[in-house]
């Protein structure tokens, strides 16, 4: 089973940006398909990015294409998620999770860490 820590969350104003990593340990992180999804106050689970089991595919939810970039350190076992023009809609606990599927992402995943809150001021 692999288990996975995220950091990096914070209090940003809107427009800045934050670097969130996703440290892995036990069975290898890369054997599964990798991303983040987040959950805001009294919403649904939201998925916001995933990369294929190689690291050579990504895709991104309409909401955070553009702004945000997802990428792997397989070497270290980390995923991170570059957030860049960062809006108060992006206010949210952010999970890195470890999914059977790539795509769709959130329908067969394995394993999610405890989560980051990130906070977007206006």
């Amino acid at each position: 089973q692999v288990q996975l820590v995220e950091s990096g969350g914070g209090l940003v104003q809107a427009g800045g940006s934050l670097r969130l990593s996703c440290a892995a340990s036990g069975r290898t992180f890369n054997s599964f398909a990798r991303g983040w999804f987040r959950q805001a106050p009294g919403k649904e689970r939201e998925f916001v990015a995933a990369t294929s089991w190689s690291g050579a595919s990504t895709y991104y939810s309409d909401s955070v294409k553009g702004r945000f970039t997802i990428s792997g350190d397989n070497a270290k076992n980390t995923l991170y998620l570059q957030m860049n023009s960062l809006k108060p809609e992006d206010t949210a606990v952010y999970y890195c999770a470890a999914s059977r599927s790539y795509r769709p992402f959130m329908d067969y995943l394995e394993v999610w860490g405890q989560g980051t809150l990130v906070t977007v001021s206006s």
